[in-house]
């Protein structure tokens, strides 16, 4: 009886702003309807400005964490985030390896949004080989995928085959995240490549905001959540868009500068 209620988990760093990293995903799984869970690998100090430092935590203490959600609740589905070196990604691995909280999903933080990268070039790699055949699903955004297909995508035929190319190192589902950075665009496509073959493409509404953190933590964790409850795959991807377009384009005010994306607005039209 104490398990039946459902229950995802987040493996990623603490963002003191609470825009994105494990609080946007607690906030995701909340508005959901799912308890989260948490195994927190770094400590990250910032606010709306910018990050100004980060600390990752011992990987004993990351190890303890991870045995004591496994000894005690029955997580039905699980995500990573950001995974700071070959260290933090290699101990994660271990772990979801050793402990079964169902499916993963796969948020692979190596680039931004702009295009800079996060993760040293031994760390990326670490990912590619210990990580990403984990996945049941992972959600590239557009350079991360770029990056990973080792491939410039300029086309949807690139998408589509740069996709291919992901689902061949192991992920079993992919979300590659379309381009969102053209003023001009009205619209942003991502692309989906089912475990089964199908393949179809995602399209809701740009907008114009800078409102922007958290957005790929939580359509991660929004489809994590809906695995958690029992939804498909297909339906859980198809959810999490409608519930972050929905989040971006009803903008809080939260912050001076780059703030956060809005989950009550999403739960709030979701739920109706």
């Amino acid at each position: 009886m104490a398990n039946e209620y459902p229950q995802a988990m987040t493996i990623a760093g603490s963002d003191s702003d609470g825009s994105a990293g494990m609080q946007a995903d607690l906030h995701t799984f909340f508005t959901r309807g799912v308890y989260g869970m948490s195994v927190m690998t770094t400590a990250v100090a910032g606010n709306s400005y910018g990050i100004h430092a980060s600390v990752s935590l011992p990987t004993d203490f990351i190890d303890q964490e991870f045995a004591d959600v496994a000894d005690d609740f029955e997580v039905r589905a699980a995500k990573t985030g950001m995974l700071a070196d070959s260290t933090l990604i290699k101990t994660v691995a271990k772990n979801v390896t050793q402990f079964d909280f169902g499916p993963l999903v796969v948020d692979p933080v190596i680039m931004t949004k702009h295009g800079n990268m996060l993760l040293e070039e031994s760390a990326f790699e670490t990912l590619r080989t210990d990580l990403i055949p984990l996945a049941t699903v992972i959600t590239p955004n557009f350079y991360e995928t770029q990056k990973l297909a080792e491939m410039t995508l300029e086309s949807e035929d690139d998408m589509v085959k740069a996709a291919r190319k992901l689902q061949l190192m192991g992920a079993k589902n992919v979300v590659a995240k379309g381009y969102h950075q053209d003023a001009d665009q009205s619209a942003v496509r991502d692309y989906v490549l089912l475990e089964s073959g199908t393949g179809f493409w995602l399209s809701e509404p740009y907008h114009h905001t800078d409102r922007v953190n958290g957005t790929g933590d939580s359509l991660s964790a929004c489809i994590t959540a809906e695995i958690a409850k029992g939804t498909s795959v297909e339906a859980a991807i198809r959810t999490a868009k409608k519930y972050v377009n929905i989040a971006i384009g009803n903008p809080i005010e939260v912050g001076h500068k780059f703030g956060p994306i809005n989950h009550w607005a999403a739960q709030d039209e979701m739920n109706r």
